[in-house]
This record gives C-alpha cells, sequence and structure tokens, in this order.
C-alpha cells in the first residue's frame, strides 16, 4: 500500500499537479481500492480536522502582519539602524544584512518574504562596497534561514500542529538557535571580508545612530511584543498573532503612512491566497496521517530505517537527513507535514522532547530551503534578483556547511533548544 500511496503521488507530481493535489488525492485513491473493507467517506471528515484547531488561526494573522509591514518602510528603517552601528567594522555591510533578516524574520516568520523585504535593498549595498553578486546573495538567502527558527516561524506553527506541542513553548525555543545562526554568519562574513580585503564603510555619528534608531524603534517593538507577551504569558501564540495585526497596521497606516489605507484590501487578499494554500495542504496532511497511521506505516518504516530500539542521537540524526533532503525538492511546509507523523512515534520512545524534535526538525527546514537543487529560497532569489540559478548558488556551499556543523550541535546539545524554557 506505501508502494501505491506514493507512486500516485509521484505520478501526480510529474503531471505537473500542485503539491496540494497529490496529498489529498492519493490517500483518497489507495482506500478506495486497496482497502475495500474501509469506509472512503471517513476520509472526509480529516480534511476538516486539519484545519479546525483554533491555533491554525495564527498563521494567516501572522502572515497578514508580515505582508502590511512589508508593503510599508519597515525594512528599510531596520537596515538603516543596524548600518548605522555597525557597518564601519570589517564587513559590516555582510553583518547588517545577517542581523536584519534576524529582525525581519521575527516579523515575517517567513524565509521566502524575509528573502524580498531584505535582498532588494542590502544586495545593492553589498555590491557597491566590493561584494561579489553570487556572495551577497548566498548571504542573503542564508540569513534569511533564521526566520524559519524564531518567532512568528510558520515552520514551528505547523510543527506544533502537526505533534500536538505548544506553539509558544517552540517560539521561545527557536531563539537561540536563531541567534546562533547569526552569529555564525555574522563571524563568518568579518572573516570573510577580511580575506577578501572588502573596503570599510565611513563610520556613522551618533547623531546619525540617533536618527536611525528613533525611526527603528517601533519596528523593533514587533519582535518584543510577540517574544515578550508569549515568554511572560501575556497572550498565547494565537492571540499574539491577532496584536501583531493590529501592531504593523497602527504603524504602517497610521503612524508612518507608508501604506494607504486603500492598499489593505489588496494586501488581504494576498494573505487569503497563501492562507488557502497553507490550509489545503494542513487538510491534505491530516488525510495522509490518518491513512499512514491507520496502515501502521510509521512503525514499519522506522522499524526498517532506525530498528527496534534506536538511541536519541540516531533518531535525530536519521531525522535529520530525511528532512534536509525532503526541504531541498519540496516546500518545508510540506515535509513537515508529510514526515512529522511518521517519525514523532519512534522519538517519543526513544525520549526524546518534542519541543527538541522540533527545533531540529524546523532547523533542517531552513537549511533545506536554502540549499540545491530546488530549495524554495534559491528560486525566490533568482526571481527576485532576475538571476540565473547557477550564479545564485554559486555561493551557497559555506554557508551549508555552517549550517550543518550547527545542526550537529543541536543534536548533540538539547539544551540549546530547551534552555530558555
Amino acid at each position: 500500500m506505501l508502494t501505491a500511496l506514493l507512486g500516485i503521488m509521484f505520478v501526480l507530481l510529474m503531471l505537473n499537479f500542485p503539491m496540494m493535489i497529490p496529498l489529498i488525492i492519493a490517500p483518497f485513491v489507495v482506500v478506495i481500492f486497496y482497502s475495500p473493507m474501509l469506509d472512503s467517506s471517513i476520509m472526509v471528515p480529516q480534511l476538516i480536522t486539519g484545519i479546525e484547531t483554533y491555533e491554525l488561526l495564527c498563521v494567516p494573522l501572522f502572515i497578514l502582519a508580515a505582508d502590511i509591514m512589508t508593503s510599508g518602510r519597515t525594512s528599510e528603517r531596520l537596515l538603516d539602524f543596524i548600518g548605522s552601528f555597525v557597518r564601519h567594522i570589517r564587513g559590516g555591510y555582510a553583518v547588517t544584512t545577517a542581523a536584519a533578516c534576524s529582525m525581519f524574520g521575527s516579523i515575517s516568520g517567513s524565509t521566502q518574504a524575509t528573502v524580498v523585504a531584505i535582498g532588494r535593498p542590502m544586495r545593492e549595498r553589498l555590491l557597491r562596497v566590493g561584494y561579489k553578486d553570487s556572495s551577497a546573495m548566498a548571504l542573503i538567502i542564508n540569513s534569511s534561514d533564521v526566520a524559519l527558527l524564531i518567532p512568528p516561524s510558520i515552520g514551528l506553527i505547523i510543527y506544533g500542529l502537526s505533534s500536538s506541542t505548544s506553539i509558544g513553548d517552540l517560539f521561545i525555543a527557536g531563539i537561540l538557535p536563531g541567534i546562533m545562526v547569526f552569529l555564525v554568519f555574522a563571524t563568518y562574513s568579518m572573516v570573510y571580508a577580511k580575506v577578501k580585503d572588502i573596503p570599510l564603510a565611513p563610520k556613522a555619528t551618533w547623531k546619525e545612530r540617533f536618527v536611525t534608531f528613533r525611526k527603528a524603534l517601533l519596528p523593533l517593538g514587533f519582535p518584543i511584543l510577540v517574544i515578550g507577551g508569549i515568554y511572560s504569558g501575556l497572550f498565547t501564540a494565537t492571540e499574539a498573532a491577532g496584536v501583531s495585526v493590529l501592531y504593523a497596521f497602527i504603524l504602517e497606516v497610521i503612524v508612518y503612512r507608508s501604506v494607504h489605507i486603500k492598499q489593505i484590501p489588496s494586501i488581504a487578499l494576498s494573505t487569503g491566497l497563501v492562507t488557502s494554500a497553507v490550509f489545503i495542504l494542513v487538510a491534505g496532511g491530516q488525510v495522509f496521517t490518518f491513512l499512514i497511521n491507520l496502515e501502521n506505516i510509521p512503525r514499519m518504516l522506522t522499524e526498517t530505517v532506525l530498528g527496534t530500539d534506536p538511541s536519541a542521537i540516531y533518531v535525530l540524526i536519521i531525522v535529520s537527513i530525511f528532512f534536509f533532503i525532503g526541504c531541498m525538492f519540496v516546500d518545508p511546509i510540506v515535509v513537515i507535514i508529510v514526515l512529522t507523523p511518521i517519525f514523532l512515534p519512534v522519538a517519543e520512545t526513544a525520549d526524546i522532547d518534542p519541543i527538541h524534535l522540533g527545533i531540529i526538525i524546523t532547523f533542517q527546514a531552513a537549511l533545506g530551503s536554502a540549499t540545491p537543487p530546488f530549495g524554495v529560497d534559491i528560486f525566490t532569489a533568482s526571481a527576485v534578483f532576475n538571476r540565473p540559478y547557477m550564479e545564485v548558488i554559486k555561493g551557497t556551499p559555506p554557508y551549508i556547511i555552517l549550517m550543518v556543523l550547527m545542526s550537529i550541535l543541536l543534536i548533540l546539545f538539547p539544551q540549546i533548544s530547551l534552555a530558555l524554557l
């Protein structure tokens, strides 16, 4: 049955159907033709079950907040503020890029939105101070990975829903790994700039720094509002999403007036289109999960791959490999939805904390989304910068190596993920 399930999905994908179609159609076909004793009508309620959870409300709300911020000037204000403090040091503009991607990631929760918002202005600045285009694009693509690790990460939300794990705890757990990625990339950028003798930018005056800080003060309040509110227990992740929409609206429409009220319907429509795709994937993932659990596929597959009594480290290594390879070819949301129910039971058997497992999975999703051949961020950058595929991926190997090394650290030291809980 597993062969039939995967075979049907593969054929539909080769026929150029979007992933949501194989994810839903394949389980229905398998039930009808391979499980005649099972009434196929029971699959329909599973679609509804997949999207009826209250916590799923935070997905469209965080996406809407990010869309409003992206349509405004938040990214430019953050770039100017960070750059005024670090642009004069060796590799200052690269460090600014990594820091800005991290900060905007704490607003958008999406690697692709971060590539768009930070990539356009920072690529020009990096090229102007002497960076090769391939190096600049690689830095932007991989620094955007932080968006999947820190709140309000869409990847963490999807994992939390797929595994029935607290989204608020996942948000808090992702903070230290996200900061770690930024620090490693910033250090590498400084070394790279010294080796390549990248010219130093002029040092900003304290007056200029004060001006940029004043302009960036309210955007800086966004991650403080979300993270601080959840960490203090003031509101849940879903409530934080609602507050973030209100904050983004007040900031861009009323305070800065960089977004006109007439633009809100078109921004909301864009959010609705993205959200509908996510919700269909989640609904399809529930049907897929229901079927594979019904047929005991997770137990059979994990016993074949992992054996009957695997150690926690061995399980995490296998999980990392599967998710990394999967996200190299398919959108991370799809991979998390499909693979999490397969590996979660064996991870629980190996006494792996589900929070730690979620960080490992999301970290691999972030890594895979920026890795050839089909990492989604690569194609986003290619479209945004209008550059050929081979040029976009040319500078990515050093960052991939760094991320793999950080993956090993996360596997060996769970405290990195769990320290703030």
